[in-house]
């Protein structure tokens, strides 16, 4: 599923393309996604400017005066810049032609993501209202966590997957955190201290901006929107590893279930 980094990777891939970009038209192959595409959009969107091209955790934001398109990859979409003409590919649901010819196509096998609308301001959102704070961004701190997790008996990896808490830290992202953190993923979340939260939080950013850097992971279906894959899966310490040695003792990495999610760790080095 497309976390915090691929949806970063997107958004680097496609900005520059986009902003300041008429839009031509908005054609729908298959409405149906994980909520129906508003069906005023195809009337409503040519003719706006593309002011704005941001991310809000997992979420894609388009900017134009008459409102944001609010875009999610859902669990297996992608998003690819086509030239005109480029043929239609099973699974494209929808494309958003400019007017220089270049399109935005978007494809997803699951169509678990979404295309919306709104005219208020995007953080008003049902789907961002909630939303934590940015992990790359300075409210995003061990001492913010600590005082968050007072309390809570809710293990650990599950509090930091909790977009309430913080956005975008996916499965993968949070199995590497507290690997590099050195902090068991089933620890309750109320019973670490500070010193330890300041680690995980270091280790959060340390792990995204790599992964960012290095165009996100692919582990089946995420593609940039050039059609490259990301190549931080090279660099997974534990996601995915189990039995095989931990890269810091040796012990093999275990796997269990936590959270109905796929949960790696060594158990000699996160305690």
């Amino acid at each position: 599923m497309p976390e915090l980094p691929e949806v970063e990777t997107t958004r680097r891939g496609i900005a520059p393309h986009l902003l300041g970009a008429t839009i031509a038209a908005l054609e729908i192959r298959q409405p149906r996604l994980r909520w129906p595409v508003p069906t005023q959009l195809p009337e409503t969107l040519p003719g706006q400017v593309i002011r704005a091209v941001r991310r809000r955790g997992k979420y894609l934001l388009l900017g134009t005066d008459a409102g944001t398109l609010i875009l999610h990859l859902g669990m297996s979409g992608s998003l690819r810049l086509t030239p005109p003409d480029s043929p239609w590919r099973k699974h494209d649901h929808f494309a958003l032609r400019l007017t220089t010819g270049l399109g935005l196509r978007y494809h997803d096998p699951r169509r678990f993501g979404c295309l919306l609308w709104t005219e208020t301001a995007p953080e008003q959102h049902p789907l961002l209202a909630a939303l934590g704070p940015e992990p790359l961004e300075p409210a995003f701190t061990g001492g913010y966590l600590h005082a968050h997790a007072r309390g809570r008996r809710m293990a650990v990896k599950s509090f930091l997957m909790d977009s309430r808490i913080v956005v975008g830290i996916g499965n993968i992202y949070a199995n590497e955190a507290l690997f590099r953190a050195g902090i068991a993923p089933n620890r309750p979340a109320g019973r670490i201290s500070l010193r330890r939260y300041e680690h995980l939080a270091q280790a959060v950013r340390t792990v995204l901006a790599a992964s960012i850097n290095q165009g996100g992971t692919t582990l089946r279906d995420f593609v940039d929107a050039a059609g490259n894959p990301g190549y931080f899966r090279q660099t997974l310490q534990v996601y995915g590893r189990a039995g095989e040695p931990c890269p810091v003792c040796g012990t093999g990495i275990r796997v269990q279930r936590l959270g109905q999610r796929a949960t790696y760790w060594c158990p000699q080095c996160q305690r």
